[in-house]
């Protein structure tokens, strides 16, 4: 959960420091201020969807409607991404490697943390009454 995390932790912290420059490194494109201000705002939420499945770390049992919404949010962004192909092509390693992570990677993980809830649920012991 932690290294998955980084993920959107390190890219998001790249995008806001190093701007559009950094996505299109060698690629000769011209952003203008509007497109650097859209691309550090979404540099920007995804640095705060790592932060949030950071959050989840500590307690993780309990945190399993943040960790849905979170997961959620991730795979419509991946959608958003798959429904681009057929009009743009194919994006290249690293965002298919994006899209691996948030179709498949994030899905598994949410699976993983309600099973991580429901076994911390079993192994509660309701107290006798007294």
């Amino acid at each position: 959960m932690a290294l998955g995390g980084c993920v959107p932790v390190f890219a998001g912290t790249a995008g806001l420091v190093l701007g559009p420059q950094m996505a299109s490194a060698g690629l000769g494109a011209d952003w203008d201020a509007a497109l650097d201000s859209h691309f550090r705002y979404l540099s920007g939420l995804l640095l705060g969807i790592g932060l949030g499945f950071w959050s989840t770390i500590p307690a993780l049992p309990s945190r399993t409607a943040r960790f849905r919404l979170l997961t959620a949010i991730v795979v419509l962004g991946g959608l958003a991404r798959l429904a681009a192909l057929p009009g743009q092509g194919w994006p290249g390693g690293p965002m298919a490697a994006a899209l691996v992570m948030e179709l498949v990677v994030t899905p598994l993980l949410c699976l993983w943390q309600a099973r991580v809830a429901r076994e911390a649920e079993r192994n509660t012991v309701p107290q006798a009454a007294a």
